[in-house]
């Protein structure tokens, strides 16, 4: 079986969506499906310096990911996602489409231009859908008369949690299962013997609630002498913002961008995640991405996390209150008992729930059910 994964995103550029689809990629490759992921990709160059302010890789993709086109910030839904716009991109994914003989596409939030519309008009293979994100999602009122009869070409559609799905019925009434954001398990993780720091993994978007973190920080790093690791921001941002903020950096480790490996790494060390986004999140991501690695998690009160987190696995305080925030992650690191036993529970719950291998297995079954071939066992390759 030979499945195209497509992004309508910029490879560059780390995301949710952009992870999931690697790491989607990588579990059906271990079970013997073959993969080629269709998306943008920014080369480097001032032409990109220009356009994308922050940080990305910009190197050359792998084999297995075919760029079809540069990448424009496109603000949507509190987010700022790099999304390939060019009508160039439009005879390359034609191409492709003919040269790879696709058995089945899998499209990831279908109806964003240019690529995921390109594939649902060009292409005749079987597809299935995966919906991404919740909220009002405001765009949908253009899309949707415009090209929302696309969606009657996907064969099954997909949602990451129960928010997403009823986001999305809003506007694209029918079936939706419900397949969770897998995760990335390392072989090991032990919850104990820890450095002493917290980390933030996201984007410098207000919505993830970077600047609360920051008003709260001095409380914290009072309390207890840990450090902070920010990953995921813009190095520039994240001094505009401490600067703004007037807060000071002591104590603060601007990592910026990470590859895979190193950010595990960092998860697998730290004492716990903080995640105060203020709200607009579908699922969450970076939540089960820490509860693999071992790592309690304090995190906001709001729907998309609340779907994912259990008090055994962490603990949940008001959005947008830096009092709150801080006296949880005190209390985390003030009680290791507690904070290690977190930890073990959050790791079971990865385990259990959002293992890779298990989602990969489901989605193949989604695949052969829409196309009719059959995947070939890992063993007999």
């Amino acid at each position: 079986m030979k499945v195209g994964i497509v992004v309508p995103y910029s490879w560059s550029f780390w995301g949710a969506v952009v992870e999931h689809a690697e790491l989607q990629a990588e579990a059906l490759q271990r079970l013997g499906v073959e993969t080629r992921t269709i998306m943008g990709h920014d080369p480097p160059g001032r032409f990109t310096s220009a356009l994308h302010p922050r940080h990305g890789r910009h190197g050359r993709p792998p084999p297995e990911v075919l760029p079809v086109g540069r990448s424009v910030i496109v603000p949507a839904n509190g987010s700022l996602p790099n999304i390939v716009l060019s009508p160039s991109s439009v005879p390359r994914i034609k191409r492709i489409l003919e040269r790879e003989r696709f058995d089945v596409l899998h499209l990831h939030e279908p109806m964003t231009p240019a690529i995921c519309t390109a594939v649902l008009a060009l292409a005749r293979t079987p597809m299935v859908a995966t919906f991404h994100a919740s909220g009002e999602l405001g765009w949908m009122r253009i899309c949707t008369p415009v090209w929302g009869f696309l969606a009657e070409r996907i064969d099954h559609r997909i949602a990451v949690s129960e928010q997403a799905r009823e986001s999305q019925r809003r506007w694209l009434p029918g079936d939706y299962d419900v397949v969770p954001n897998g995760v990335l398990i390392p072989a090991e993780a032990e919850p104990g013997g820890r450095e002493h720091r917290i980390v933030f993994a996201g984007r410098q978007e207000p919505r993830k609630g970077l600047q609360i973190l920051l008003r709260a920080w001095e409380d914290i790093r009072a309390r207890t002498g840990a450090r902070l690791r920010l990953i995921g921001a813009d190095p520039l941002a994240v001094r505009l913002l401490l600067t703004r903020e007037r807060v000071s950096d002591d104590g603060i480790d601007v990592l910026g961008f990470l590859d895979q490996d190193a950010f595990t790494a960092e998860l697998l060390s730290a004492k716990a995640l903080a995640a105060p986004s203020l709200g607009g999140e579908s699922f969450g991501m970076v939540l089960t991405r820490a509860f693999a690695c071992a790592t309690p998690v304090v995190a906001s009160d709001i729907s998309g996390y609340r779907e994912v987190m259990t008090p055994e696995a962490g603990v949940l305080v008001p959005p947008g209150n830096p009092r709150a925030l801080a006296d949880a992650l005190v209390g985390l690191l003030e009680d290791e008992p507690r904070r290690s036993a977190l930890g073990a529970a959050a790791r079971d719950l990865a385990e259990e729930r959002y293992s890779w291998d298990d989602i990969a297995r489901r989605l193949v079954q989604i695949y052969e059910l829409v196309s009719g071939v059959a995947a070939t066992p890992v063993t007999a390759r």
